[in-house]
């Protein structure tokens, strides 16, 4: 009995020291700190949520009878084809890492493919023969590419590149069959990102798109032989958002989504030979997203954005007149491309009770025909009635400034007062949508809790004012959105405000960080994934091909009066105010957010005695893209929140 009570003592001791107790799994690569067993119980029940698929469109085949799709049918998502709706998928890639862009080189039936190693985002551009499977590396192995682009004839392939001195996100070109003379056509040197939008027929120029910030964007024309580069959009003097789309079938001018003229971004034509901007989407008071130009350049197909909603016109090139496709269901619609034959538009289309699936739109006969939408694809959903699946609500709530933020507010089907999940985006200029949220449901039927999703001031989708306000110093402007949002709570009576959770990742890691410093006596559990603890140290040590980019929109630390400002509102300043239990994710190779941005956040708060279990994935970086890792995060959160979530926090 001695014995026994001595070794009770001394685990209370060890408790209460807040000792470190690490553990393993997935063939030691994901380590967890402080983090209990996960019982087999929380296993079971998470079970049909963790195998759950979607199937998003890619690209056409070269003959256009069938589709390129990325689903996983094992660890991660690979490449394969589909034949006919509804029809098998055939897998083309068997990567141990999940393949990335795809885009089908014209007039062939090559495929070029990005993809990294273990979440590091140095991704390498290879060239796939979907006939044999084989696919041949055609950059160097180190740099970060991306933004593939191929000519019109197929010969060129244009893409963004790092290579040239691992920091500057220059404009390459290469000949697929000489990959070694690949060479840089447009250098980057003032830290700003560029990348290829569209080429000419000529195979001669290029639509070059560089980005500054989120409410700076530029468009040039490049010649490729000679580097000259030309403004055609956008100003050091007025900065606007400017996104180049394609040239016109006569290649006299350009379709491009600008803000220039209003608070949303509005499709528009530049005609280069008169040098003049017309407004296409002048009736549309909302951002105009996804836009695809058919081969032939007589019409396009556009997405906007609607208070989140996705609508799809189809436009003709020659009047710019437009009309909207009444077929689509309610959902978020992505990837919309072009049949080789331009007879059939296809797209990913995601709704609040499907996840994404592979849709193809019939073109033919006259326009007020059109609405045959097929479904190529049908996800699996672990067996799960999606039908019954909550709905999501729109609301908007007061803030400090009286300004009014919208919440998407997801309730589950249950009497009284729920437990309430706020869950935070990224970005910070994301934008949370509608989307099929498997996540959400998870949370709503294993844990009884509502789920309230803010766009906090600085998200995208509402107006270049909306995004700016939490710019430089305004930057606790939105943390005090997510106050507002509490007293909101607290005026709803099926929403229990004594418990309070918030769960962000990335920039909402931030935001869920500092609204545990400011928030900590309204809260009850908090999980940051992927999050930055202090603005200094993550300007300081994410990658060089981000830094100025990041600065543009949260500071420069280089200056003195902002450096003690970003010192000041970090949140790893203030751990003495963080009194919630903690839960902190990362990835080791991010680069993005370092992995050391968590580590002195879990270090300070448990150096303070403060709880907080940390899970950090050695093969992964900017989130868990591994199914063996997600499953473990995903229970490891559910078993968090029913310890500190469910309890109200007078109990615990």
């Amino acid at each position: 009995m001695k014995i026994k009570t001595t070794l009770a003592v001394l685990s209370m001791i060890a408790i209460c020291a807040h000792a470190t107790e690490e553990r393993t799994v997935n063939n030691g690569n994901l380590v967890l700190q402080n983090i209990p067993e996960i019982p087999e119980q929380v296993v079971d029940n998470l079970n049909q949520y963790q195998n759950i698929r979607s199937a998003p469109f890619e690209a056409f085949s070269k003959d256009g009878d069938s589709v390129f799709i990325t689903t996983r049918f094992g660890d991660v998502g690979q490449l394969h084809r589909v034949d006919m709706p509804a029809g098998a998928r055939h897998q083309v890639t068997f990567f141990k890492e999940p393949i990335g862009a795809v885009a089908r080189q014209p007039h062939a039936d090559s495929i070029a493919f990005t993809m990294d190693a273990g979440g590091s985002e140095n991704s390498q551009v290879f060239l796939l023969d979907p006939n044999t499977a084989k696919s041949t590396m055609l950059t160097d192995g180190t740099s970060r590419n991306g933004a593939l682009q191929w000519s019109k004839s197929g010969q060129w392939l244009a893409y963004q590149s790092t290579e040239r001195n691992g920091r500057s996100n220059d404009i390459w070109m290469m000949d697929p069959t000489q990959p070694e003379k690949r060479r840089v056509v447009l250098e980057s040197t003032d830290g700003s990102w560029w990348g290829p939008a569209d080429w000419n027929k000529e195979d001669s120029k290029i639509l070059a798109q560089q980005y500054i910030s989120a409410s700076d964007s530029r468009v040039y024309l490049l010649d490729v032989e000679s580097g000259e580069k030309t403004l055609l959009d956008g100003s050091d003097t007025s900065p606007s958002v400017n996104y180049a789309l394609a040239f016109s079938a006569n290649d006299n001018g350009y379709f491009i989504t600008t803000n220039q003229k209003s608070e949303f971004t509005q499709l528009a034509y530049r005609d280069m030979q008169q040098n003049k901007l017309t407004i296409i989407t002048d009736k549309i008071n909302w951002n105009v997203e996804g836009f695809a130009i058919s081969n032939d350049g007589k019409r396009a197909a556009f997405t906007t954005n609607e208070d989140g909603i996705s609508k799809l016109y189809l436009l003709n090139t020659d009047t710019f007149k437009y009309e909207q496709v009444k077929a689509i269901p309610v959902g978020l619609i992505g990837g919309i491309e072009f049949s080789p034959d331009d007879s059939k538009l296809a797209m990913t289309l995601n709704t609040a009770q499907t996840p994404s699936d592979t849709f193809v739109l019939d073109l033919t006969g006259e326009p007020t025909q059109y609405g045959k939408l097929t479904r190529w694809t049908h996800s699996e959903v672990g067996g799960l009635n999606t039908d019954n699946f909550t709905l999501p609500e729109l609301v908007r709530y007061p803030s400090f400034d009286e300004r009014q933020i919208p919440a998407f507010v997801y309730k589950p089907k249950a009497d009284g007062p729920r437990p309430v999940i706020i869950s935070i985006h990224g970005g910070p200029e994301g934008q949370s949508r509608p989307a099929f949220a498997s996540t959400y449901q998870l949370w709503m039927d294993t844990l009884g809790a509502a789920v309230v999703v803010p766009n906090v001031r600085g998200s995208s989708g509402y107006g270049k004012e909306y995004i700016n306000l939490d710019n430089g110093f305004n930057r606790e402007d939105s943390v005090k959105d997510i106050g507002a949002l509490l007293d909101w709570i607290a005026t709803q009576p099926d929403l229990d405000e004594n418990r309070v959770a918030v769960f962000g990742g990335s920039y909402g890691g931030y935001m869920v960080l500092a609204s545990a410093v400011h928030y900590s006596d309204r809260l009850s559990a908090a999980v940051d994934i992927v999050g930055i603890s202090n603005f200094v140290t993550f300007l300081k040590n994410t990658k060089d091909y981000r830094r100025d980019l990041r600065r543009v929109e949260y500071g420069d630390e280089r200056d003195q009066k902002m450096h003690d400002f970003l010192q000041k509102i970090s949140p790893s300043n203030n751990v003495d105010k963080i009194n919630v239990p903690m839960f902190v994710i990362q990835g080791e190779n991010d680069p993005r957010v370092p992995v050391s941005e968590a580590e002195q956040i879990v270090k300070a708060l448990r150096d303070k005695g403060k709880e907080v279990w940390y899970m950090n994935a050695l093969n992964e970086g900017h989130g868990y893209r591994k199914k063996e890792n997600r499953d473990v995060y995903q229970q490891a959160v559910v078993m968090f929140f029913e310890e500190h979530l469910l309890k109200p926090r007078s109990t615990q």
